[in-house]
């Protein structure tokens, strides 16, 4: 990676913005506050910085976490690739339905056409979807030294697949615990896919796996870690600001060895261990000094991980968004605190998202660009896209309807990178009033938002000019869309609830809106299932659409189901039509289908207890491949 230093810019509104509804004039321009970030000087310095940082921010019961934070509820063109192929080349297959075709995202499942590798379990299986059979597994549980991993997911590079993944761990005598939360420890294993799969190396860090991206070669991993500070025994009959007072002097006593995460890789039988280096963590003012920032990069074109050649940055990061040259970690700031138990105070403060910007373009450690901040709540990656050397992004103030003064509204900001700062260009606010963002969409320079409390208005955008973004229509219908997917030439699909009136939850639905008049938004077909709901309504990986056939699959679950089915519907741009649904063999949660891939002429579903291959114009099943 390249050396990263990161600014937190909190940004006035400035000329050129335009609004959905009449708004105040907002011809003269606040103040513009800039918060650069810079490197440390050295281990001293750091020490200083991350100490002053811990005092203030302490409270009786110790340093603030992500709990106290407010948080909501909650794929540019991923699934195909299309094309004439070489006689060599493998069949044509569906791919992870990522926000950006050029950064491609983990998963559970992934295909190159000639093999289909899976995570079930603590099992890494590869199966043949030429011959449909299993041709290999892995135990990765046993592989990775860590008896309790979960949220694994991989990536593929060639012969290569590297996973990734969280493990709860018991530190060893000695070590202190993180001084919030469980301890936890992020791993990563490089696999050899050529023949029988077998552990080329693996590499453990501190901290949270946030996210990562694939970009060519390179994977870039996010990782979030906490400090190791020893907190005295909590005393009943101590006052609150006694507690302050101890919990600061621990602080005081704390060396700089304890907010910087410690790794360790592998290389056959080699083990080397490291500590982030002081001249590789940077820092914003105003940091609380409770949380670090670490991105990773590995190189798969080398057959190795090494020590992922990390960088730090005193800052949270709860959602990446990536293309093919630049990564973003957004941090969601601010949000009522939970209790002053928890070291909160209580009172609320402002919602806000900072953004950080990475360049990819070249090869070793990210290079930091710049940073801004944008009032409001990011819903999830998907309410982000660079386009044109702009960064588009879409919150929504007071999600969760705390506030007694205004409610939530909705907007969109124009951010341009300018020196070190991600500065406000534009915005379109307005959008939903006393309601939050359920889904966005940007296609090119047209973006699509889904706000919903009662009804669904789904906004069109123009985008073309980013100083003044402005919206063009509007379609107000019941229930709402957790997600929207391309769908051909005008055309999106949206997956999310039917409501009643009230806002009342009916069970899934899926609509096809006709977009081609960005002034005439239309919902031409929709379907609708009672008492179900699906995961493709919050998690776009779970949705396969194949363009060519037109073919849309998704697991439903609902009331009358212990498992996941897998719903096939199919169109032809103007109508939605079931095919059926598929089931795997089972009676509890574990036979539920979770993903859905096409390999040729073939549609595999995916759960724990196996890969189904089936037809996809009849759905008949060609074979069943059990996860043993």
């Amino acid at each position: 990676m390249k050396r990263g230093i990161i600014a937190l810019t909190a940004l006035g509104l400035i000329a050129g913005c335009t609004t959905a509804t009449p708004e105040p004039d907002r011809t003269a321009d606040p103040p513009t506050t800039a918060i650069r970030l810079v490197a440390f000087d050295s281990c001293a310095d750091a020490l200083a910085d991350l100490r002053a940082a811990a005092r203030k921010s302490v409270g009786p019961w110790g340093l603030p976490d992500a709990l106290q934070r407010l948080t909501a509820a909650g794929a540019e063109r991923g699934g195909a690739r299309s094309g004439a192929a070489p006689a060599d080349a493998p069949p044509q297959h569906s791919a992870t339905n990522n926000h950006e075709a050029a950064a491609d995202e983990p998963d559970v499942v992934k295909t190159d056409g000639n093999r289909i590798v899976s995570i079930v379990g603590s099992k890494l299986l590869v199966a043949d979807p030429n011959r449909r059979v299993q041709t290999g597994q892995l135990d990765l549980s046993r592989a990775a030294g860590a008896g309790n991993w979960w949220l694994s997911k991989l990536l593929l590079h060639g012969d290569r697949a590297i996973v990734l993944a969280a493990a709860a761990y018991d530190p060893p005598a000695g070590v202190v615990r993180p001084s919030v939360g469980l301890p936890l420890d992020t791993r990563a294993l490089l696999i050899d896919l050529a023949g029988t799969p077998r552990v080329l190396g693996s590499y453990r860090i501190d901290g949270e796996l946030v996210d990562a991206r694939k970009i060519d070669d390179t994977v870039r991993v996010v990782v979030r870690s906490r400090p190791r500070i020893s907190f005295p025994p909590y005393a009943k009959d101590a006052t609150d600001a006694d507690r302050v007072t101890a919990n600061q002097a621990a602080i005081d006593r704390a060396p700089v060895e304890d907010w910087l995460p410690r790794y360790e890789w592998t290389e056959g039988n080699e083990r080397r261990t490291g500590q982030l280096p002081c001249d590789r963590l940077s820092r914003p003012t105003g940091h609380t000094g409770s949380g670090l920032l670490n991105l990773l990069s590995f190189d798969l074109g080398t057959g190795r991980l090494g020590d992922g050649d990390p960088i730090g940055v005193v800052a949270e990061g709860e959602t990446v968004y990536g293309t093919a040259d630049s990564l973003y970690v957004a941090d969601h700031r601010g949000g009522r605190l939970v209790t002053t138990r928890r070291g909160g105070s209580g009172a609320p403060s402002e919602v806000s998202t900072g953004l950080h910007r990475f360049d990819l373009t070249s090869p070793g450690r990210p290079r930091y660009v710049a940073s801004g901040a944008v009032p409001g709540h990011l819903l999830n990656q998907y309410a982000l896209s660079e386009w044109k050397g702009h960064l588009r992004v879409a919150t929504t103030t007071d999600p969760d309807g705390r506030s007694r003064v205004g409610g939530s509204s909705s907007a969109v900001y124009v951010l341009r990178t300018d020196g070190d700062e991600l500065r406000r260009v534009g915005m379109v606010d307005g959008l939903g009033r006393g309601e939050r963002i359920y889904s966005v969409r940007y296609l090119g320079d047209t973006g699509y938002v889904v706000t919903f409390r009662e009804t669904d208005p789904l906004y069109t955008l123009d985008l073309r000019d980013p100083t003044a973004p402005k919206v063009t229509g509007e379609l107000k219908i019941t229930g709402y869309s957790g997600h929207l997917q391309p769908a051909g030439e005008g055309r999106l699909l949206g997956v999310g609830q039917e409501a009643d009136e009230r806002g009342v939850r009916q069970g899934l639905l899926v609509s096809l809106f006709d977009v081609s008049d960005p002034a005439k938004p239309t919902r031409i077909a929709h379907y609708h299932r009672p008492g179900t709901y699906s995961l493709a309504e919050h998690d776009p990986h779970a949705l396969l659409y194949w363009p060519g056939s037109g073919l849309v699959v998704l697991p439903v679950s609902g009331r009358q189901h212990v498992g996941q089915e897998a719903l096939v519907l199919r169109t032809d741009g103007s109508r939605l039509t079931e095919v059926g649904r598929i089931a795997h063999p089972g009676d509890d949660h574990r036979a539920g289908v979770i993903r859905s891939l096409i390999v040729g002429d073939t549609l595999w579903t995916l759960s724990d207890v196996g890969l189904q291959a089936t037809d996809p114009t009849n759905l008949a099943e060609r074979n069943w491949i059990p996860a043993t």
